[in-house]
């Protein structure tokens, strides 16, 4: 399970609800069904007209890509593909095809099966890059079906309030049912603006990055596998996908390392 996601979830919910408890306020102020209803329903009724079906329940299934982290193993990659690129410099790329049935990954085994098949290296890569760029636009429609839920629910919860509002105005000869209702119409806009910031915009962001890494790991096989059809030397091929997999801190080193280089020389000739 993503710890990040959790622990998000449990500091956002412990600050909200202890802050307000702390202000004498109670939990049940603002547990109201109907007010629930309005926001998310009217929400997802939003987001239906605003996307396809099918967008929307594949983005539904990604919702579990928020709380679980997904089985991303780079090394793990990139050992798969060196050991393939060992075997083909062994025996031939055509000794591969024994390999195919258990590859689980389908990108992987697409690739190395067009490669087995004598497909050109460029053509490798314009056929694979293309599917590619189809599913990448493809998946980068769920994220937004998040941003846009964001976007809706305040909006709607301002409604929601204003709906309370108007059945408050019918009571307005018992003083003490105005204000009870008041505070009642106003938990739409809490639902509204709670659920936009600490769930679908947050979920939003979050899938973009599973999405890069599903996007990265494709980049690499597709690297890995024109490489091993071009017979480059297994190191050289884990040498390249490992430069896919260069991190902020290698890249703020390496910053520092320039930095401090061109610092020297100046202070030489002073």
């Amino acid at each position: 399970m993503d710890k990040a996601t959790l622990g998000g979830i449990l500091i956002a919910i412990l600050g909200i609800l202890g802050g307000m408890t702390i202000e004498g306020g109670k939990i049940a102020q603002i547990l109201q069904p109907t007010a629930a209803m309005i926001v998310f329903g009217g929400t997802i009724g939003a987001v239906l007209i605003g996307f396809p079906l099918p967008i929307v329940l594949h983005a539904a299934k990604r919702m579990a890509n928020i709380i679980f982290e997904p089985k991303w193993d780079p090394e793990k990659l990139i050992k798969e593909i060196v050991s393939y690129a060992n075997q083909a410099r062994k025996e031939g790329i055509v000794s591969l095809d024994q390999k195919l049935p258990e590859i689980e990954d389908p990108f992987l085994k697409k690739s190395l099966m067009l490669a087995i098949d004598g497909t050109e290296p460029q053509e490798l890569r314009k056929m694979m890059e293309l599917e590619m760029d189809n599913q990448a636009e493809h998946e980068e429609k769920v994220p937004q079906v998040f941003e846009s839920a964001g976007g809706y629910a305040p909006t709607i919860g301002i409604l929601g309030a204003v709906l309370g509002l108007i059945q408050v105005m019918q009571h307005l000869d018992n003083i003490n049912e105005v204000g009870r209702g008041i505070a009642v119409a106003f938990v739409a806009t809490v639902y509204g603006v709670g659920s936009a910031n600490l769930l679908f915009l947050p979920a939003a962001g979050k899938l973009k990055i599973r999405l890069r890494q599903e996007q990265l790991s494709r980049e690499m096989i597709l690297e890995g596998v024109i490489s091993i059809l071009e017979g480059l030397n297994p190191r050289m091929v884990e040498t390249k996908l490992r430069g896919f997999l260069a991190t902020t801190e290698e890249k703020a080193t390496a910053a520092k390392g320039e930095a401090k280089e061109v610092k020297e020389p100046v202070e030489a000739s002073q």
